[in-house]
C-alpha cells in the first residue's frame, strides 16, 4: 500500500506567491487525509495531483488563521466537485475546542449548503499549552447554536489521563493520536501509525509439514489456524516470521516544544517527522517569544525521537524556495544546514509546495 505526503503549503503567517499557507495531505489507496487548511489550500489542491473530493478526514493543529482560514471554502469546493457522489461519507474534522463554532458560524453566515455531511470532533486543551495571557477556558467556546443542516454531532475528546494523549481514530489500517504542544494558543501534534503487518510465511517449513501452496497459506497469513486432514492444527505463530511494524508519520503544529514527555514517546522511530522551523537559529529568542521553533530545536526533537527522516516546514515568508532565491535573499538552505549539524550529517528535507514524499514499507523489526 503506497503512502505519500504531499505538501500543499509550507509558509507561515499567510499565503504568498512562493509558499502557500500550512497544509499537508496524507494519501493512501485513493483516500486522502488533510492536516491543516490555511487560506488558499483549495487552490493548491487544484494545482496538485490530489483530488479534493477524496478528502475524508481533516485535522487542524491549532486555531491560528494560517492553519484554518481555508477550511470553509474547501468544504464548499469539495461539495461542488462531489455533486454526483450521492453516497459520499461524512467528512470528519478534528481540531481544538472552538473549531466547531468557527465552522458553524462561517457556514451559517454565508448560507453555505453542502451535498454531504460533516462532523467536527473537538480536542479539549490544557492550560499549560500556551502563554497564560492567551489562555481561554474551553467553556468560553461553548456557544449554544443549532447544527448546520449538513452537520452531524461530533465528539468532545479529553486528554486521556493514563496515556497522556488524545485517542482520535481507530481505523482498519491506521491509528491516530494527538499530543500537546506549547504555542501562543493551544496546539497539537498528530501521530498516524499504521498497524503492524503479519510476518513472512515460512513456506519451506509448511512444505516439510506436507502443506502445499494454496488457500491454507492465505488463512495462516491472515491469522487463522488451520486443521489438516491428519487432525494436526497449525497455528499462525508457528509458521510466521516476526510481525512487520507499520509506518509512523508525525505531523506537528506550531510550537516551541512539547508539553510533557508523551510527544517524544509517541514519535519514537517515526518514519517521517514533519516539524516547523519558522526562523533560523540566530533568531531563537524571537522564535521562542512567538511560540515557534528553529532548526536546532526541531532537530533536537528528531534526535530524541530517533526519527528516520526530518522534514522542516512552516518557514517565514522571507525564505523563498531554493529555486527562486536571488542574490541578497535569506537562504532557506541555511535552515537545512543548521538542523543537519545537530543530526550529525543525517539528511534533513526542506519542504516545498507540491513536494511529494513517499513512505516505503518497513521490511523488518
Amino acid at each position: 500500500m503506497a503512502v505519500e505526503l504531499t505538501f500543499l503549503g509550507t509558509g507561515s503567517a499567510y499565503p504568498s506567491p512562493t509558499r502557500g499557507a500550512s497544509a499537508v495531505a496524507l494519501r493512501y489507496e485513493g483516500e486522502c487525509w488533510l492536516f491543516d487548511c490555511g487560506e488558499g489550500t483549495q487552490t493548491q489542491l487544484m494545482r496538485s495531483q490530489l483530488r479534493a473530493g477524496k478528502i475524508s478526514k481533516i485535522f487542524i493543529t491549532h486555531l491560528h488563521g494560517d492553519h484554518l482560514f481555508g477550511l470553509p471554502g474547501l468544504l464548499c469546493t469539495v461539495s461542488l466537485q462531489s455533486s454526483s457522489l450521492l453516497n459520499k461519507q461524512p467528512v470528519e474534522i478534528y481540531g481544538p475546542v472552538g473549531l466547531r463554532t468557527f465552522l458553524r458560524t462561517c457556514m451559517h453566515l454565508s448560507h453555505s449548503q453542502l451535498v454531504f455531511s460533516y462532523v467536527v470532533h473537538e480536542l479539549v486543551p490544557t492550560e499549560d499549552q500556551c502563554f497564560p495571557e492567551e489562555w481561554r477556558s474551553p467553556s468560553a467556546h461553548n456557544v449554544e447554536d443549532q447544527l448546520h443542516p449538513q452537520e452531524l454531532q461530533g465528539k468532545t475528546i479529553h486528554l486521556d489521563p493514563q496515556e497522556d494523549c488524545y485517542n482520535l481514530v481507530t481505523h482498519e489500517q491506521f491509528i491516530v493520536k494527538a499530543f500537546r504542544l506549547f504555542h501562543r494558543i493551544p496546539s497539537f501534534g498528530f501521530v498516524i501509525e499504521e498497524r503492524e503487518r503479519p510476518g513472512k510465511l515460512q513456506t519451506q517449513k509448511l512444505k516439510d509439514m506436507g502443506i502445499q501452496p494454496g488457500p491454507l497459506y492465505g488463512k495462516l497469513k491472515n491469522g487463522q489456524p488451520v486443521t489438516l486432514n491428519n487432525g494436526l492444527t497449525v497455528f499462525p505463530m508457528d509458521v510466521l516470521e516476526a510481525p512487520i511494524p507499520g509506518r509512523k508519520i508525525c505531523i506537528l503544529g506550531d510550537c516551541s516544544g512539547t508539553v510533557g514527555e508523551k510527544g517524544k514517546k509517541l514519535c519514537i522511530d517515526a518514519d517521517v517527522l514533519v516539524h516547523e522551523a519558522t526562523l533560523n537559529d540566530s533568531q531563537c529568542d524571537k522564535a521562542e517569544e512567538h511560540g515557534h521553533c528553529t532548526p536546532k530545536t526541531a532537530a533536537e526533537f528528531a534526535k530524541l525521537c530517533k526519527a528516520k527522516r526530518l522534514v522542516l516546514t512552516h518557514f517565514s515568508q522571507r525564505y523563498k524556495p531554493t529555486a527562486l532565491t536571488n542574490e541578497g535573499d535569506d537562504d532557506v538552505k541555511e535552515l537545512k544546514t543548521q538542523a543537519e549539524l545537530v543530526l550529525e550529517g543525517q539528511e534533513v528535507i526542506l519542504a516545498e509546495d507540491f513536494m511529494v514524499i513517499e513512505i516505503p514499507f518497513n521490511r523488518t523489526k
